[in-house]
């Protein structure tokens, strides 16, 4: 496809972080204040309300979703209505839950979209759950390194992994489902998940089920049990799955000394 030359109108999409109003960059906030259009999708009305507030200009893509339809469709629809604003000139601002760039594939492909047009396109980074996650449960990627997995995808592609690095699995509470459930998700298969995880851990081996608050006023949810109590958890579409590392590493003596070496020449 031919580059079509750059026109009026652009497309940033910026993040809200996880607490509500507290998270969001300064950098974000003035995009949404200044944005000739604003598109958002939030996690509740009190957010919706907040962003309607910062820009008049305001229009919630929430109505894109319908109950019982695969997710994806929904996204194709949020896609098709960004550019249908960038293509009239405006300079749009789409505002997401969390980090923009983190499980939301419409913005991904809005951007894609948007240059192959010829507009011009960027992302700003938000707080996401993964950097809560960090904070609460004081876990230091660097230290033991960090693995992380859509939980479905962990399970149907069989992804490898290696048990003495910390180990993350997101959306543990919509596993195999493709749909978008207004009332919420139920019966989750965490027992498959189970199944596969007590190949590589013991079943008294303490994971930790994690939900961060988008809220200042109220704590995150955060139920730590052995691995073996997992498939009798209550879980939430927004629910993760933290594996802790289940041995230490041992350094390679034969890597270190090669190193050393080298410095030392």
């Amino acid at each position: 496809m031919t580059l079509l030359p750059a026109q009026n109108g652009s497309l940033t999409i910026v993040g809200t972080g996880i607490k509500l109003v507290s998270h969001i960059t300064v950098e974000a906030r003035v995009c949404i204040e200044k944005a000739e259009k604003v598109l958002f999708l939030l996690a509740d009305a009190a957010a919706d309300i907040w962003i309607t507030r910062l820009n008049i200009n305001s229009e919630s893509m929430d109505d894109c979703y319908i109950h019982g339809e695969p997710r994806y469709y929904a996204y194709d629809r949020m896609v098709e209505r960004i550019l249908s604003y960038v293509r009239k000139g405006l300079n749009v601002c789409v505002v997401f839950y969390g980090h923009p760039g983190v499980f939301v594939d419409p913005a991904h492909e809005s951007i894609r979209r948007a240059r192959m047009e010829g507009f011009p396109a960027c992302m700003l980074p938000g707080i996401s759950a993964e950097d809560c996650l960090f904070a609460e449960l004081g876990i230091d990627p660097s230290e033991n390194g960090c693995q992380s997995f859509e939980a479905t995808d962990f399970l149907v592609y069989k992804r490898k992994f290696d048990n003495r690095s910390s180990l993350i699995l997101w959306q543990i509470g919509v596993i195999g489902d493709p749909t978008f459930n207004r009332n919420g998700y139920k019966n989750s298969p965490l027992a498959i998940l189970y199944n596969v995880l007590k190949q590589h851990y013991p079943s008294d081996h303490e994971v930790t089920i994690y939900e961060a608050s988008p809220y200042s006023i109220c704590d995150s949810i955060i139920q730590r049990i052995p691995l073996k109590k997992m498939p009798e958890v209550v879980v939430s579409a927004m629910s993760t799955l933290y594996v802790p590392p289940k041995e230490r590493s041992f350094a390679d003596k034969i890597m270190l000394d090669q190193l050393q070496k080298i410095i030392k020449e």
